[in-house]
């Protein structure tokens, strides 16, 4: 994937299990919140003022499925015609898949631009590159690094705007690191709100460290000094004025830590967000009220990476690494800041390698179109765009439906063939069940001695289940988390399923799978 640029935006990577669960590997702190987006019909709030209340919409596509064949890498483009008549303003985005979806950049572009039919694409055939769609439309949403639920809800009155007559498109990384064909769907929901609440449309920001050189064997900090006010200054003319709405972080499978500061100002060193971890979750975080950055120079961001390989680990994709954030703000200007050069290493600590540098800081004035509403949107209804015939009644996610017990078994029924289509793709795909830091201890990545710790291995969760009891899949735990959507523990409560973060269950015939591998001794082959 080629390098981004302005306010291009990387989808992030996260924490296992998932922001504020009890049992997380991953945690976030600092002022920032995250929300579920609301979904369904339009709807009114009316709030206990007894002002009037604030009339939402929400509008649900499919893009359909995509077919991914065993162990393919690949990076379609996605498109999804509004057909919009009227601005519309968006307060949240969900989106969802199937699994597979490594990540996704998202952008509103006008219809004319990449010009084609809906659907997926092959990205050179028309052109597409992120800095076009960056400049011609906005930056709409960016998904969490292999997360297959995401919501992006902004705080009420904070919005991005998507003019008449766009679309939106999606540069889209998809990877199916499993032995079985992958079928999966891609659904998307936005959620609008009438002009008259409105009270920012907001602008991208994007902090990226690109000259990264993680070494080997080694735990590493990397961080970026963005003093970007000289700039944003110089661009405008007038003081600083910059709120920050929103932050998503990203890194790979080898990063641990992202951490984001203010800079400079009365508030310097002030923790604005932290995130520790990695896995399939969706950690993008609001700021409500929003962070006023006015007194300050700038932001500092530092990303954490635990290179546990025999080899030094540079930027990009593949086996490489990458340490960015997209941030949502309240400005006259988007602005990028990023290190290319000119890396240091300044010490040691706690063990750490410590890397810093500074920012290049840059300004762009937002496209015209992307202004406040127009007096005459104030005065009518809340405008809906037309839904597609095949997304009338559409919901924002599947329905979760508990593994069919008469399904018959992917071939073969083996460890080693479950371990390649349902634990890579599936446990460890999103690092939180991988051989560096295992959820709950459990390594379901490393081949050596597997069955082994299927067979013995000290479940965390409250049940009298073990974790794989050969011979009985109702009595395992792994085989009930996997096949039913809310499986219950020792005390009755409802536990999350797995896959982490996903909707659905996995196909039924992978289910069978396990579940007879179970039902044979859980023999190790």
């Amino acid at each position: 994937m080629a390098h981004r640029s302005l306010v291009s935006v990387l989808a992030l990577a996260c924490a296992c299990p998932g922001s504020g669960s009890s049992d997380s590997e991953g945690t976030t702190t600092g002022v920032a919140t995250t929300e579920a987006a609301t979904t369904g019909a339009s709807a009114t709030t009316a709030p206990t003022t007894g002002e009037p209340g604030t009339e939402v919409a929400s509008v649900v596509h499919s893009f359909g499925n995509y077919l991914m064949t065993p162990y393919l890498e690949i990076e379609p483009c996605v498109q999804w015609t509004l057909h919009n008549d009227e601005p519309i303003y968006v307060n949240a985005v969900t989106l969802v898949n199937d699994g597979g979806f490594h990540h996704s950049n998202w952008f509103a572009v006008p219809e004319e631009v990449f010009a084609g039919e809906d659907g997926f694409w092959d990205c050179s055939s028309r052109e597409y590159n992120e800095i076009t769609a960056a400049v011609e439309g906005t930056v709409l949403f960016a998904q969490s690094t292999q997360s297959r639920q995401e919501a992006m809800q902004l705080p009420a009155g904070a919005v991005i705007k998507i003019p008449a007559r766009h679309k939106i498109v999606a540069g889209v990384h998809l990877l199916n690191l499993g032995s079985t064909d992958l079928d999966s769907e891609l659904r998307m929901a936005l959620d609008i709100i009438h002009p008259r609440d409105i009270e920012a449309v907001l602008a991208a920001m994007h902090l990226d460290y690109r000259d990264l050189a993680i070494p080997a064997g080694k735990h590493s900090r990397f961080t970026g000094n963005c003093s970007f006010r000289h700039d944003v200054e110089k661009a405008t003319g007038k003081p600083l004025d910059v709120k920050l709405y929103y932050v998503l972080p990203h890194y790979h499978y080898l990063g641990e830590f992202f951490g984001l500061q203010v800079m400079g100002g009365s508030r310097d060193g002030e923790v604005l967000f932290q995130l520790d971890g990695f896995n399939g979750g969706a950690n993008g975080a609001a700021f409500d009220p929003p962070v006023d950055l006015s007194d300050a120079d700038g932001l500092r961001f530092s990303c954490g990476f635990n290179n546990w390989l025999n080899k030094e680990v540079g930027y990009g994709i593949g086996d490489q690494e990458m340490c960015m954030m997209l941030g949502l703000i309240d400005a006259r200007v988007m602005i990028e800041s990023r290190v290319s050069q000119n890396s240091q290493l300044v010490g040691v600590d706690d063990g750490k390698v410590m890397h810093e540098a500074e920012c290049d800081n840059y300004a762009l004035f937002k496209n015209p179109a992307q202004g406040p509403p127009a007096p005459e949107e104030l005065a009518r209804p809340l405008y809906v765009p037309p839904a597609d015939p095949g997304d009338v009644d559409l919901e924002p996610t599947k329905s979760c439906f508990d593994s069919a017990p008469t399904a018959a078994p992917d071939a073969p029924v083996t460890l080693t063939s479950v371990r390649d289509s349902i634990f890579t793709p599936s446990c460890t795909f999103s690092s939180c069940h991988d051989d560096g830091a295992p959820a709950a201890g459990l390594d379901l990545q490393t081949a050596d001695g597997l069955a082994d710790r299927l067979l013995n291995h000290d479940v965390a969760a409250d049940t009298p289940d073990a974790l794989v009891t050969p011979g009985d899949p109702q009595a395992s735990w792994l085989y009930r988390l996997v096949a039913e959507c809310e499986p219950q523990n020792g005390e009755g409560a409802v536990v999350r399923h797995m896959p982490f973060n996903a909707p659905t269950l996995l196909p039924d015939p992978l289910v069978a799978k396990l579940r007879a591998w179970i039902e044979a001794g859980a023999l190790d082959d």
